[in-house]
């Protein structure tokens, strides 16, 4: 039996969105009159083709079924939760890793006073939300023991205790730790399958989390990456994972997506994720993306150093908001969020 699976294109922006939203020539994306559409892609294993909204009544029923299904979905309003508001798109996460070997800012500010004064940076700067690490999870890395991890972390948690934080673990007992000192969100990098009590932490305490798919351990997956196809894989993967966690006791809104920019994919890979992330709110949830000064901005600039990436961070920021993505994850927040308002106030 052939799956099909609905991609909103074509999209519409600021005023003009919202006029044409006025007179029913489009439809909102998430139910936000900033960004809307006129056309989905329906896609096959073997096959993709566009459509006009309004040309949808005209398929066969089994197809027609299906994609007003998925379109009712595409166009509902998300709830809030995290402090965050999903109708300001896009949300901007700033990283804050206390580490001496993360990617790009490794042991730059893994001292309590560096931390502190770099929070308050990112703070001053317009950040929604600041995730917080202590444990490297770039390729190549290996894995750090509970202790250290939490060592690293505890005392800029207990001083942030009041402003949106969001915790970049995948261990289930700092998660439990952080959660007790006020984190509003987790990011489990491993999709929840590093350690089997994360779900039953985040099912006790009712916490937020961030889904992210990852082939293979940080040590190893960026070892010959494949896919048969890396969207549809993936959409198959998170709509496998939410039914797992929602039958474990999960709440539906508790979830964001993340594609995993990165994490077992090779630059053709990535790219087309990023061409095609806008299938994945036919999935219902919000999407992050995690593509801040990353390896595929280098290889398509061919700029080695990733603290030069930040022109390439930026217009694939701006695409993902075109593309509707309601949370980015960014080193450089002031250069973003300057990006994004320069943008917006040019489609007015």
């Amino acid at each position: 039996m052939t799956r099909y699976y609905t991609r909103a294109c074509n999209f519409y922006y600021g005023k003009n969105s919202q006029n044409l939203i006025n007179s029913k020539k489009t439809l909102p994306l998430n139910g936000n009159k900033f960004i809307s559409f006129d056309e989905v892609e329906i896609i096959t294993r073997k096959s993709k083709k566009k459509i006009k909204v309004n040309s949808i009544k005209y398929l066969p029923t089994s197809i027609k079924k299906k994609i007003f299904k998925d379109i009712k979905i595409i166009t509902s309003k998300k709830k809030n939760f995290s402090n965050f508001n999903f109708n300001k798109i896009p949300l901007i996460m700033g990283v804050l890793n206390l580490t001496p070997d993360s990617f790009s800012d490794g042991g730059k500010f893994n001292s309590l006073g560096k931390g502190i004064n770099h929070a308050k940076k990112l703070l001053k700067e317009g950040v929604d939300i600041i995730d917080i690490g202590g444990e490297s999870t770039r390729p190549g890395s290996q894995t750090v023991n509970s202790i250290q991890e939490w060592n690293r972390i505890k005392k800029i948690l207990k001083k942030l205790k009041y402003f949106n934080t969001s915790l970049d673990t995948r261990k289930a007992d700092i998660m439990q730790k952080g959660i007790n000192l006020g984190v509003n969100l987790i990011n489990d990098v491993s999709g929840l399958s590093f350690d089997k009590n994360s779900i039953k932490i985040l099912k006790k305490y009712k916490t937020p989390f961030v889904l992210q798919h990852s082939r293979g351990t940080p040590d190893i997956m960026q070892k010959n990456p494949k896919y048969k196809n890396v969207v549809l894989d993936i959409y198959d993967y998170f709509e496998d994972k939410i039914k797992f966690l929602r039958k474990n006791g999960i709440l539906h809104n508790k979830i964001i997506l993340d594609p995993g920019i990165g994490f077992g994919k090779n630059l053709k890979h990535n790219v087309m994720l990023l061409q095609n992330i806008s299938i994945f709110h036919s999935l219902g949830l919000p999407i992050m993306l995690g593509i801040s000064r990353k390896r595929f901005i280098g290889d398509i600039a061919e700029e080695n150093d990733d603290k030069k990436r930040v022109g390439g961070t930026l217009s694939s920021s701006i695409f993902s908001l075109m593309q509707g993505v309601q949370l980015i994850r960014v080193h450089d927040v002031n250069e973003i969020i300057q990006g994004v308002k320069v943008f917006k106030r040019l489609l007015d």
